[in-house]
């Protein structure tokens, strides 16, 4: 991430972590490469944002406090999509084969380990930007 805000038109990206230096780090280079970004820190307040500003893409953390984790949101954000879903990605700790196929079955459609490479994010956005004609 270049850190100019020239990458436009901007992504609406919901950033689901209950970890505050991840959401801080994560939050500030999204931002920097001119993203706009909401932050959730559990299932509920997630579900809460996503239906009242619809994000292209759902940067989830499968370990989140309050019985829903990152699996669960994307199941139900997908249950609740009216047009389009977002692009869902799960950025988190876990990483196991197990961890893995749970995030498949959810239909998550990219999974990505922390801490997350900030390079590999940025291309993995550009590249859903470019699929999206932005």
């Amino acid at each position: 991430m270049d850190g100019t805000g020239a990458h436009s038109p901007k992504l609406r990206i919901l950033l689901v972590d209950d970890e505050e230096d991840t959401v801080a780090n994560l939050a500030i280079l999204l931002r920097m490469s001119g993203h706009e970004v909401d932050v959730a820190r559990d299932g509920p307040t997630t579900l809460r944002l996503a239906g009242g500003h619809a994000p292209d893409v759902a940067l989830l953390d499968d370990g989140l406090p309050g019985g829903m984790d990152g699996c669960e949101i994307a199941q139900r954000l997908q249950e609740r999509a009216t047009d389009t879903l977002p692009f869902l990605i799960a950025v988190t700790g876990y990483g196991q084969d197990e961890d893995r196929r749970r995030c498949g079955e959810a239909r998550i459609h990219l999974h990505l380990l922390k801490p997350v490479d900030p390079e590999t994010l940025n291309r993995v956005l550009e590249r859903f930007k470019a699929i999206l004609g932005k």
